[in-house]
């Protein structure tokens, strides 16, 4: 069973259906929740007051309930709980989306058409920025170069992210602005790609990336209000009630602050401060920020990085890459000065999550947790988290239970990855890749994400991507390491009641007992009672967040 505590005799106590106070009766749905043992209940009204649920059942029941609240016909859609995605990049897909957006090219040439679009759209912009590549997708079996970006821009520098976060690519133009030359050195967890005569080729992966980011402009508030617009509106459309922001600065912390204070946001943020440098001492001065602006906004947490990604060879393996033999990743700081990290968040009070895709950098991970917990036996109680948890040693993954961790995986990784992951390391390490069977059978709770914009943030894609470990397509036929797939209910899970509870609001969060936020969409699908094969096609119609519509499609 999942660790998930039992409120449901509690909920039926405190808020119990004898309420007669309602402002809102959504009825003539086809409706589906979780209750608190994570069991799925079917209803076909719902009652709401003051942007909390009264209660679920039939209409009839309701209607003596509802006195003069308004009625709002489902037309017999389905309804279910706002979806939670336990691992996004907020203001990341806002600037994705306002920026030169490679998501989703097929080839270089692609690719590099679009910069030379994006330029031309732009040409007062200093620098062109960007991102979304992946050169698997485009078979090119290396990274592209800097010449290859300077045939389409060569004035001004372009800085284009890879598809994952942890590689970017270079024009000439950048790599002079930020004074990189032959002689550059790769820094520590960091590696900068150079062509045989040893001179960089206008990659960098992990660490190496801090090179040219350091010289960017910062955004302007300007630039940050219009990103995270950007990202609410996109959000709502995608039936995302609430997200766990993995990784913010300073600047995003108040801008967050900010749009609470105003009502302007129009999803539940859980923020991770990203590090424990100088923006964690400053953000926790007053510790833990825990429902601010009517539960809109929690900062209760930090963000740690291990190693890097798969995609790049940056995710640091036990033993090197299958497909790269001279090759094992990067672990991005020694083992102590991982546990020292994890030390001071839990001194403050602070849950903790850590990126860790590689074997190695899990078993890394592991390990300072354990030393973290003889000097703070109460960090238990953070419920603290692995991030992706992607490629586990088979005997690292019960130790997931012993030392209290969350699993927070993102399904869609599964099979975007599954072009080349067996590729990297292989059939035996393969086992412990994207297993949620594995965790899920001893008891580990497992958040549902999506880690956009490195993927779509529709969180449909991934419930699909759980259930079937097919491409949209269906490939391959039956799934890949199909028994590694989950049910419809444990997705639904995954992404409202566990990943509500990764981010210690399943009191308040992620199922529509009576009690609860009010948060909930209507889609055009019965996604249970269909093929699992049109989960991903489903759509949202109308997103609601406490009570308040959020989101109507379009006719």
């Amino acid at each position: 069973m999942n660790r998930l505590p039992c409120f449901a005799l509690l909920a039926s106590l405190v808020f119990a259906p004898t309420l007669s106070a309602a402002d809102l009766l959504v009825t003539h749905v086809k409706g589906y929740t979780l209750d608190s043992h994570g069991k799925l209940r079917q209803f076909d009204s719902l009652l709401v007051d003051q942007g909390k649920v009264v209660a679920t059942g039939s209409r009839a029941a309701l209607d003596k309930q509802a006195g003069s609240a308004r009625v709002v016909d489902g037309q017999g859609r389905t309804l279910l709980p706002g979806l939670i995605d336990a691992h996004g990049h907020v203001l990341e897909l806002g600037y994705a989306r306002n920026q030169a957006d490679l998501t989703g090219t097929q080839s270089l040439d692609e690719a590099l058409a679009r910069v030379k679009a994006y330029a031309a759209a732009h040409p007062d912009a200093k620098w062109l920025l960007g991102g979304g590549w992946n050169q698997e997708i485009w078979k090119l079996g290396r990274f592209p170069t800097a010449k290859e970006l300077d045939a389409v821009v060569a004035d001004r520098p372009v800085w284009l992210s890879r598809v994952d976060g942890h590689a970017a690519w270079a024009n000439t133009a950048a790599m002079k602005a930020a004074g990189i030359t032959r002689d550059t050195k790769d820094p520590a967890g960091g590696r900068i790609e150079r062509d045989a005569a040893g001179n960089p080729t206008g990659v960098f992966v992990d660490g190496a990336t801090a090179l040219i980011y350091d010289k960017l402009p910062a955004p302007t508030a300007r630039e940050m209000s219009a990103a995270l617009d950007t990202a609410l509106a996109e959000m709502a459309s995608v039936g995302l009630t609430g997200v766990d922001d993995a990784g913010i600065d300073l600047p995003t912390y108040r801008l967050y602050r900010q749009y609470a204070d105003q009502g302007k946001l129009t999803a539940r943020i859980y923020a991770m401060i990203r590090g424990t440098g100088g923006d964690f001492d400053t953000i926790s001065k007053e510790g833990p920020l825990i429902g601010y602006g009517n539960d809109f906004l929690t900062v209760r947490a930090v963000k740690l990085f291990a190693d890097g990604a798969l995609g790049s060879r940056g995710a640091a393996m036990l033993a090197p890459y299958s497909d790269d033999p001279h090759n094992s990743g990067l672990l991005f700081q020694q083992p102590a000065e991982l546990t020292a990290m994890v030390d001071k968040a839990m001194g403050k009070g602070y849950q903790v999550c850590i990126h860790a895709i590689g074997d190695h950098a899990n078993r890394e991970v592991l390990d300072s947790f354990a030393a973290a917990y003889k000097s703070h036996p109460d960090g238990i109680a953070l419920r603290n988290r692995v991030e992706h948890a992607q490629i586990v040693s088979l005997q690292d993954i019960p130790r997931f239970v012993p030392l209290h961790l969350i699993a927070s995986m993102q399904p869609t990784h599964a099979t975007s990855d599954m072009n080349m992951a067996e590729d990297r390391i292989g059939r035996e390490r393969i086992k412990g890749a994207y297993a949620w069977q594995r965790f899920l059978k001893q008891g580990t709770v497992i958040a549902g994400g999506s880690d956009f914009p490195v993927e779509s943030p529709n969180p449909f894609y991934g419930l699909y991507s759980a259930v079937t470990r097919q491409d949209h397509q269906g490939r391959p036929p039956g799934g890949w390491y199909p028994q590694q797939d989950m049910t419809p209910t444990e997705a639904l899970r995954a992404f409202t009641l566990n990943a509500a509870y990764a981010g210690h609001a399943e009191k308040t969060l992620g199922t529509l007992e009576p009690g609860k936020w009010a948060d909930f969409i209507l889609v055009d699908r019965d996604i249970f009672a269909g093929k699992p094969a049109d989960i991903w096609k489903t759509k949202v119609l109308q997103t609601w967040v406490g009570g308040k519509q959020v989101y109507a499609a379009h006719d």
